[in-house]
Formats: structure tokens, sequence, C-alpha cells
């Protein structure tokens, strides 16, 4: 791999990581809810566009730059396994449970539909 694709893939992973903050910040700006949307939201659309990079072989230096740099950095299972956890903690063990079946679910499910579009 060469200097400039990895410096590539830091610049998208970085531009992904701020996008990432103002899509979870948007969905859970306008009325706090329990059940954590903003991750859940990027976590699928996520898991759509790297379905759709996959059915579209896509490869090489673009698919470390998309794949790797930008979906890499953009959907996150630290705060999917963090905002489960915290739901634990608060009591909410069902919407916890919810949260990781669902996300599973409908991000395969996502991942599937974007390779069949891709």
């Amino acid at each position: 791999m060469s200097p400039g694709v990895l410096l590539g893939i830091g610049v998208v992973g970085g531009f992904a990581a701020v996008a990432r903050f103002l899509v979870v910040d948007l969905l859970t700006a306008p009325a706090p809810r329990r059940f954590p949307y903003g991750v859940f939201a990027v976590n699928v659309s996520g898991s759509f566009a790297l379905g759709v990079v996959i059915g579209a072989a896509v490869h090489g230096d673009a698919y470390r730059l998309g794949a790797t740099g930008f979906l890499g950095a953009f959907t996150t299972f630290s705060a999917w396994v963090f905002d489960s956890r915290q739901l634990i903690d608060e009591g909410e063990s069902r919407l916890a449970y919810l949260n990781l079946v669902l996300s599973l679910v409908v991000g395969l499910g996502a991942i599937w539909l974007g390779r069949q579009l891709g």
C-alpha cells in the first residue's frame, strides 16, 4: 500500500468519524430516547453501503479508501455495545437485547440488500 493511500484512509476516516457524530447527534438531539436510534441508523446504513461496495466488486485502493477508511470509521461496534451495556445498567435490559438483536438482523439484511443492488 502506498503512503498516499494510507494517508487517504486516515483523511477519509476522519471525515467519516465526523459524519457519524453528526448523524448520531441529529437523531438523538430532538428528543432524548431510550433506544440508541443514532448508532443504529449509522450501523445499518454503513452495512448497506458496504454491501453496495462489495456487490459492485470494488477492490484495490478504492476498496481500502471506501470500505476500510470511510465505512470502517463511520460504523461503530464499540458504541453499539456501549449503548446496549448502558441500557442494561439503567434497568432497560429488554431494550438492550432488542438493540443487540435488531442491529444484527437488520444490519445483515442491509448488507445483503446493498450487495444485491451493488
